[in-house]
């Protein structure tokens, strides 16, 4: 059975280090965009979500990762009788990690040129989705989202840490990704309460 590990990140932080250390702990990558390239360029092997999911990017990258062959294979409970089934019936495999930090929102609007549309161009939604499926799914999959986390929970899936557990960091950065999105939406709706008015 293939275990994947989705990485699709915005801050390109430590991501090289930390596939070159899945990779070695025999997982397949899928990427997309710059994430991709990024590890192609280190002769990383990558599976293009492209190719995963059989479905091309499209809307100018709007929608990549917005598919069931990402989502079911992040959501899918392991071990569910009809998960499995529906998996099989649609060619679905395990995505066990999950690495997505968001378009640089806060980033964009602290600029001072910054104009409406260029906010709404860095509204990530299909990160926040994969971050929020993963999560809900921490039992069986681990999400990531800021680089800090990578050595640790190579560390661990490598045996070589003793204070926590997979299942233990599994939860912690569960907590933790609720919060980055919880702070994501947050900084989007401020923003355009406070800009909205002047920008249309």
């Amino acid at each position: 059975m293939a275990y994947y590990a989705l990485l699709s990140v915005s801050d390109k932080t430590g991501i090289v280090d930390f596939a070159e250390g899945l990779v070695r702990a025999g997982y397949t990558i899928i990427s997309s965009g710059g994430t991709s390239a990024v590890l192609q360029a280190e002769g990383i092997p990558v599976m293009k979500v492209s190719e995963y999911t059989g479905s091309p990017e499209i809307l100018n990258g709007r929608v990549k990762t917005l598919h069931p062959k990402i989502h079911g294979g992040i959501l899918a409970q392991r071990g569910n009788p009809s998960h499995d089934l529906d998996r099989g019936a649609n060619d679905i495999g395990l995505i066990d990690i999950v690495a997505v930090n968001l378009y640089p929102f806060k980033e964009t609007v602290a600029k001072p040129d910054v104009t409406l549309e260029d906010a709404i161009e860095n509204i990530d939604i299909g990160g926040p989705s994969m971050v929020r499926s993963a999560a809900k799914n921490y039992k069986d999959v681990a999400v990531m989202t800021n680089p800090g986390q990578y050595g640790i929970y190579l560390d661990a899936i490598n045996g070589n840490l003793q204070s926590v557990s997979v299942e233990g960091l599994r939860k912690q950065f569960m907590l933790e990704a609720f919060k980055h999105t919880a702070e994501y939406d947050a900084a989007i709706s401020k923003w355009m309460e406070d800009n909205i008015y002047d920008n249309v």
